[in-house]
C-alpha cells in the first residue's frame, strides 16, 4: 500500500459510535458503517454498535500490522458505551453481550473481505445466554457456529475440517439438518472444533477472553484487506489500495433463536432487471451465513408475508423509506430475534447494466432523481451487458483460467485450433470457438467464421483483440495457463484437457474460459436504454466516432450512435485469402513498374470498400488511415515457411511421376522466392521500423493508389447526391517534413480525381500523433494539419518503451505491487501519455486555433480515458462499434463531473 501522512496523536479519533456518524463520513467509516449511522440517526431498528475508521487501517498496515495508538482504548470506551444501551455485559456470563465484527470499505466489495459473529460466547458465557434466552439449542449453536467462523477467519483453520464434523453429525439424524442438531450433538460438535484448533495450533487452545476474541478480530478484518481476493477485486475494479477497510463492531441479535426469528437479504428493486417490486430471500432459524453459504434453500422475500406477516409488512415500509432516503435501490441484511425486525445494513445495490438502466430512467419517472442524476447512476461500463450476450449468471460451469477480456460477449462451441478448418466447419453450420497461440491477418478468414476466439498470447490492442472488438466477436487474450499443441490437437489448462471438437464456452466479458456447453442470454435494448442515451446526448460536448473497417461495422456504429468514422484501418481491407493474394503481389513486387500494376488491382478494391463506408455513414465525417503496418505482416510467418519447405523438399524423393515432379520443384521455387522477400522485409523491431508515413515515403506509389481510391469513392458519392468530406490521416508521423511530403502526394491525387469529376469540394488531412517526438513538436506538425488524432495504443508504447503484446507477461506484477494503477494499454495513463496529449492539443492549437483533435485508440472506449479527454478539450473520442454507447454516456457524465467542480 503506498504511504501517506497519518495522524500520531493518541487523541486522534479513531473510533465513532453509530450515534455519531452520518452518510456523508463514508470515506472515513466506510459505506456499512456510514449507512448505520444514517439509519440509527433517522430512527430505523438499528442494533447498536461503533465503527473503527478507515483511517485505523492504513495505519495497520504502516505500523506494521499494529493498532495506532489510542485506537484500542478508544474501542474499549465504546464496547462501555455498548454495554449500556443493551444493558448487557461483554464477557459476563449473566448477561453476556455479544458482538459481529464486520468489514465496511468505502466502496463496496461484497464478499470480499470477513466478517466474524458472536464474538465474546465462550465455555462460560455460552452457559449464561442459553439461562438468560431460556434456550440452550441458540446457545450452542452459536457457540459453534462461532468456533468455526473465528477459527477458520481470524485463527486460518482450513473450513472444510470444521464442515467434516458438522456434516457427519448432520448425517446422524434422519433430516440431515443443521436445525435438527440436539444439545447434545452440538456440544459434541463443539468439542470436536476445540480439538481441531488445539491440534492445528499444537496445543494453543481456543481463546476464552472475549476482549482477546475481539482484538484478534479486528485485526483480522483488517488484514483480510490485503487478501488475494480483495486485491484482484480491487484490481478489477480499479479501487485504490490506500482506501482501507472500516471494521464495525455491533451488538448481535440472533435470527436462530427459533421459528419466529430468521434472516434475509433483500432488494429494493430486482438487481437483474430493475423490475420495481422486493426481490430477496430469507431464512428462518438462522444466521446470515446460512443464507450466503448455501447449507439451506433459502424462501423468496414474499413468503415472509404468510409466516411472519406483521414482521413483512414493518420491513416493506422500511424498505420503501431507505429507498426515499438515499434515491437509490438498496441492498438491505436484516435479522429477525424473536419476532422484532433488526436492519442490520444497507448500501446502493449492485445490479446488471439492464437493471442500473431502467432503475435510473424509472426514478426519473417517478421524479425521485434528475436527468443528470440518472447520466451518472449508470456505470458505463455497464452498458456492455446490454449490448452483448452473456454467460447466464445462474451457470454453474468451472471456469478454466482467466485472460484479459478483450472484446465482450459470450459464445458456446466447439474448439478448433485451425482458421482453415473453423471456417470450413462453420459452413458445415458447426459453432465454433477459435483458439489460437496468437492471431495474424492470415487467421482472419478462421477469425470472422468463429464464434468466440481465444489467444494464449497478446494483450487488450494486439491483432486477436483488435480485430475481435471491430466484428464484435467475443474474444479472450493472454490466457497464458492455456498451452496449446497444434499438432495433437489438444489444450492444456492445467490438468485438464481440451481436444478439438470439445464444447467450450468464452465470456469476453470476464476473461473468462469455461467448460463446456453454458447457456447464455441476449440482453434487449429498450425504450429505458434509449431515453437514458438521449439525455447522454444532449449533456455531453465531446462527439463520438466509431473504429469501422467496413461498411457493416459502419453501420453497426451508426445504429450505436456514432457521429463519424474515427479510424477506418485500411489494412483490415485487405484481409481475406483474395486480398491477400493481390496485396502479397504488390510488396513481392520487384520494381514500382511492377508494383503499380498490382496497386492497380487493389484500387476497385479499395474503392469499393471506401464507397460501402461513406454510404453507411450518411455524410458524417469518415477519418481513413492510409496503410500503417510493416508489409511483412501480410506475408507468410518465417518459421512456418521454412517448415513448408522443408517438407516440400522432403516429399521430392516420393514424387510418383515427372510431372509431380516437376510441380512440387515448381512450388519448391515459389515457396523459395517468398522466403527471400520474407527475410529481406524482416525487421529486428518491426513496430518501430518500415512502417507508416514511411511505407509511402519510400513507396508513394501505395499513397498515390489509396487517396485515389479515396476520392474516387467520395465524388461517385457526390455525384449521386450524397455530401462526403474524407478525411486522409496519415499514420506515425514523427516530424513535420514527413507529414508534408505525404499531404503533396494526396493533395496532387486529390486535384486529379476532383478535375475528372468536374467537382470541387473539401476535405481534411491531417495524422495521427503516436509518437513523443510528434507529441513534442506539434506545434510544427499542426502547420501541414487539418487534424491531430491521438493513436494511443502506439503512444503508450513508445512513451513506455513497452510492446503492447509482450508486457502482458510482467504488466500484472506491475499492477499488483502498485509499480502502475491499471495496465496503460486499458486506462490511459495521464500522467505520462496524458500529458503528452495535453502538451500537444496546446502546441497544436497555438499554431491553428480552429485544429480538429481527437483520440482513435482503444482508450476512446474506456470511462476514465474519456473523462481525461474531456478535461483535455479533446473534440472527440472514437472507439469499436460496441462502446460507442459507452463512450456516449462517459462523455455526459465528464461533462456533468467537470461542470460540478467548475
Amino acid at each position: 500500500m503506498t504511504k501517506k501522512a497519518l495522524p500520531t496523536n493518541r487523541d486522534h479519533k479513531w473510533v465513532y459510535l453509530f450515534t455519531e456518524g452520518n452518510t456523508t463520513m463514508k470515506m472515513l467509516l466506510g459505506g456499512k458503517g456510514a449507512n448505520v449511522a444514517e439509519m440509527t440517526n433517522i430512527g430505523l431498528p438499528v442494533p447498536p454498535g461503533f465503527t473503527i475508521t478507515t483511517e485505523t487501517c492504513n495505519a495497520f498496515y504502516d505500523y506494521s500490522r499494529q493498532f495506532p495508538e489510542g485506537m484500542w482504548t478508544q474501542a474499549q470506551e465504546s464496547l462501555k458505551v455498548l454495554e449500556k444501551q443493551t444493558k448487557r455485559e461483554f464477557g459476563n456470563p449473566k448477561k453476556p453481550l455479544l458482538v459481529s465484527v464486520r468489514s465496511g470499505a468505502s466502496i463496496s466489495m461484497p464478499g470480499m473481505m470477513d466478517t466474524v459473529l458472536n464474538l465474546g460466547l465462550n465455555d462460560e458465557t455460552v452457559v449464561g445466554l442459553a439461562k438468560q434466552t431460556k434456550n440452550e439449542r441458540f446457545a450452542y449453536d452459536s457457540y459453534r457456529r462461532f468456533i468455526s467462523m473465528f477459527g477458520h477467519i481470524v485463527m486460518g483453520v482450513q473450513s472444510d475440517r470444521f464442515d467434516f464434523v458438522l456434516d457427519r453429525f448432520k448425517s446422524q439424524n434422519p433430516g440431515g439438518k443443521d436445525t435438527d442438531l440436539s444439545v447434545a450433538q452440538l456440544k459434541d460438535i463443539i468439542a470436536a472444533y476445540k480439538n481441531i484448533i488445539f491440534a492445528h495450533f499444537h496445543g494453543e487452545p481456543f481463546p476464552q477472553d472475549p476482549l482477546d476474541q475481539l482484538r484478534m478480530a479486528i485485526s483480522a478484518v483488517f488484514e483480510s484487506w490485503m487478501r488475494r481476493r480483495a486485491i484482484d477485486y480491487r484490481r478489477i475494479h480499479r479501487i485504490p489500495d490506500t482506501l482501507g477497510t472500516a471494521v464495525n463492531v455491533q451488538a448481535m441479535v440472533f435470527g436462530n433463536m427459533g421459528s419466529n426469528s430468521g434472516t434475509g437479504v433483500c432488494f429494493t428493486r430486482n438487481p437483474s432487471t430493475g423490475e420495481n417490486d422486493i426481490y430477496g430471500e430469507y431464512l428462518l432459524n438462522a444466521q446470515g451465513e446460512d443464507v450466503v453459504a448455501g447449507t439451506r434453500t433459502p424462501q423468496k422475500i414474499t413468503r415472509l408475508a404468510r409466516e411472519l406477516p406483521l414482521v413483512y409488512a414493518q420491513l416493506t415500509e422500511i424498505i420503501t423509506k431507505l429507498e426515499t432516503h438515499y434515491r437509490d435501490m438498496q441492498d438491505i441484511e436484516f435479522t429477525v430475534e424473536a419476532g422484532k425486525l433488526w436492519i442490520l445494513q444497507t448500501r446502493t445495490g449492485k445490479r446488471t447494466g439492464t437493471a442500473a438502466v431502467r432503475i435510473a430512467v424509472e426514478m426519473v419517472e417517478q421524479e425521485m432523481i434528475t436527468h443528470e442524476d440518472a447520466v451518472l447512476r449508470v456505470d458505463a461500463d455497464l452498458l456492455n451487458q446490454l449490448l452483448h450476450p452473456m454467460v447466464d449468471p445462474k451457470t454453474k460451469a468451472p471456469t478454466l483460467t482467466t485472460g484479459l477480456p478483450a472484446s465482450p460477449g459470450a459464445a458456446t462451441g466447439k474448439v478448433s485450433f485451425d482458421p482453415d478448418e473453423a471456417e470450413e466447419l462453420s459452413n458445415a453450420g458447426e459453432p465454433i470457438i477459435l483458439m489460437r497461440h496468437e492471431t495474424s491477418p492470415d487467421d482472419f478468414h478462421g477469425m470472422a467464421a468463429a464464434l468466440a476466439i481465444l489467444t494464449a498470447r497478446g494483450g487488450m490492442t494486439s491483432h486477436a483483440a483488435v480485430v475481435a472488438r471491430g466484428m464484435g466477436t467475443p474474444c479472450v487474450v493472454g490466457a497464458e495457463e492455456v498451452y496449446l499443441d497444434y499438432e495433437a490437437g489438444i489444450a492444456y489448462v492445467g490438468e485438464t484437457e481440451i481436444r478439438a471438437g470439445d464444447w467450450i464456452t468464452i465470456d469476453g466479458s470476464t476473461g473468462r474460459l469455461l467448460l463446456g456447453k453454458v447457456n447464455t442470454i441476449q440482453p434487449e435494448l429498450g425504450s429505458s436504454f434509449n431515453k437514458l442515451m438521449k439525455w447522454a446526448d444532449d449533456i455531453r460536448k465531446m462527439q463520438v466516432r466509431a473504429n469501422a473497417d467496413n461498411g457493416h461495422d459502419a453501420a453497426l456504429a451508426r445504429e450505436f450512435g456514432a457521429e463519424g468514422i474515427g479510424l477506418c484501418r485500411t489494412e483490415h481491407m485487405f484481409m481475406g485469402e483474395e486480398r491477400l493474394a493481390v496485396m502479397r503481389e504488390m510488396i513481392l513486387a520487384e520494381d514500382r513498374g511492377s508494383r503499380e500494376k498490382a496497386l492497380d488491382k487493389l484500387l476497385p478494391i479499395q474503392r469499393q470498400d471506401f464507397i460501402d463506408i461513406f454510404k453507411a455513414m450518411q455524410g458524417h465525417p469518415v477519418t481513413i488511415r492510409l496503410l500503417d503496418p510493416p508489409l511483412h505482416e501480410f506475408l507468410p510467418d518465417h518459421e512456418q515457411l521454412t517448415l513448408e519447405i522443408t517438407d516440400l523438399k522432403l516429399s521430392l524423393r516420393d514424387a510418383a511421376s515427372i510431372a509431380e515432379m516437376d510441380a512440387k520443384l515448381k512450388a519448391l521455387a515459389e515457396k523459395n522466392a517468398l522466403l527471400d522477400q520474407v527475410e529481406r522485409l524482416r525487421e529486428a523491431n518491426p513496430m518501430l521500423g518500415h512502417r507508416g508515413c514511411r511505407l509511402g515515403l519510400i513507396y508513394p506509389e501505395v499513397t498515390e493508389m489509396q487517396a485515389r481510391a479515396i476520392f474516387q469513392a467520395a465524388s461517385e458519392l457526390r455525384s449521386q447526391g450524397l455530401q462526403i468530406e474524407p478525411e486522409v490521416m496519415v499514420p506515425l508521423v514523427s516530424t513535420a517534413p514527413e507529414l508534408k511530403n505525404q499531404r503533396e502526394i494526396v493533395e496532387r491525387v486529390a486535384k486529379e480525381v476532383l478535375n475528372s469529376y468536374g467537382m470541387d469540394y473539401s476535405y481534411k488531412i491531417g495524422t495521427m500523433i503516436e509518437t513523443p517526438r510528434a507529441a513534442l513538436t506539434a506545434g510544427k506538425v499542426a502547420g501541414e494539419a487539418d487534424f491531430f488524432s491521438f493513436g494511443t495504443n502506439d503512444l503508450t508504447q513508445t512513451t513506455f518503451g513497452l510492446s503492447r503484446d509482450d508486457s502482458t507477461r510482467f504488466l500484472p506484477s506491475y499492477i499488483k505491487s502498485a509499480i502502475l494503477p491499471a495496465d496503460p494499454f486499458q486506462v490511459l495513463d495521464q500522467e505520462g501519455v496524458g500529458e503528452l496529449i495535453k502538451l500537444a492539443t496546446q502546441r497544436g492549437r497555438s499554431t491553428k486555433a480552429d485544429l480538429k483533435v481527437g483520440i482513435c485508440g482503444e482508450h476512446g472506449g474506456e470511462p476514465q480515458s474519456i473523462w481525461f479527454c474531456n478535461e483535455v478539450g479533446l473534440d472527440y473520442v472514437s472507439c469499436s462499434p460496441y462502446r460507442v454507447p459507452i463512450a456516449r454516456l462517459a462523455a455526459a457524465q465528464a461533462t456533468l463531473k467537470k461542470n460540478a467542480v467548475a
